[in-house]
């Protein structure tokens, strides 16, 4: 019995090639779904999908850029000519670029918003023009606990997280009317190699368990990173008919690093 109410429906996840994306992939396949795995890596994102295929999973590949609003609204009509109505999606593409607000180029603070969150508004609003004649549907999208908490050198991340997780909320409050769920997971420092860039020796990992006074970082209580499929799992369960009264929550995944901010 699927108990998730996941199996055979029709899921679209965005930045799926690698990190969290590629863990809610694997997550989802396993509990039945039928995958649309879009990302613009091309390379990693076909690997994936021939593995998982060949593991017998149901799961195809989709090329694109969430940021290009073309792209987007041509790989949603794809998904649903090819693989049938989309029943579930997942906004995880995301990018990261640091530095101080003195010396932040105008390029970086641009990149990160037209992924971080006007993809995730492109993609949001192709799939729920589809979702609300259909009368159901479940959108999570990841963001990041430093959309609540300021953080060094991370302006632009945090900023457009913080946009990103505003407009899922705002979206749910749009289409409950619709029976149409919207939920956010947000992750703290998780094992990816986006957070492996951060560091800057081998002792990374540690020093972000621990935190730093100089950064206003208070470390991570749980004493432990979280693996992506820590996130996945949080993924999996708004997504799911296990949360079917569940809308317009933040769900904190982070160890209690942000003490729930």
């Amino acid at each position: 019995m699927d108990q998730w109410g996941i199996a055979g429906k029709v899921a679209l996840v965005t930045g799926a090639a690698q990190g969290i994306g590629e863990a809610v992939v694997r997550a989802f396949v396993k509990h039945g779904a039928l995958v649309a795995a879009v990302d613009r890596n091309g390379g990693r994102l076909d690997a994936l999908v021939s593995e998982l295929q060949g593991q017998g999973y149901r799961v195809q590949s989709f090329l694109a850029d969430v940021a290009n609003r073309t792209q987007v609204d041509e790989v949603v009509e794809k998904v649903e000519h090819s693989l049938g109505p989309i029943e579930i999606l997942v906004n995880v593409a995301g990018i990261l670029r640091t530095g101080p607000v003195s010396s932040l180029a105008d390029q970086d603070w641009e990149e990160v918003f037209k992924v971080n969150a006007t993809g995730v508004f492109y993609v949001s609003r192709a799939v729920s023009q589809r979702m609300i004649p259909r009368r159901s549907g479940a959108i999570v999208t990841v963001s990041s606990n430093a959309a609540t908490t300021p953080r060094m050198s991370m302006a632009a991340y945090a900023a457009s997280k913080a946009a990103a997780t505003m407009f899922t909320k705002c979206l749910g409050l749009e289409l409950a009317p619709y029976h149409i769920r919207c939920n956010v997971v947000s992750p703290g420092s998780t094992e990816t190699d986006m957070q492996r860039a951060m560091w800057t020796d081998d002792n990374g990992a540690n020093k972000v368990i621990a935190g730093s006074l100089e950064e206003y970082r208070l470390g991570i209580p749980l004493k432990k990173l979280a693996q992506p499929s820590d996130i996945a799992d949080a993924v999996l369960f708004l997504a799911s008919e296990q949360s079917r009264h569940i809308t317009l929550h933040d769900l904190r995944v982070d160890g209690g690093a942000t003490l729930d901010s």
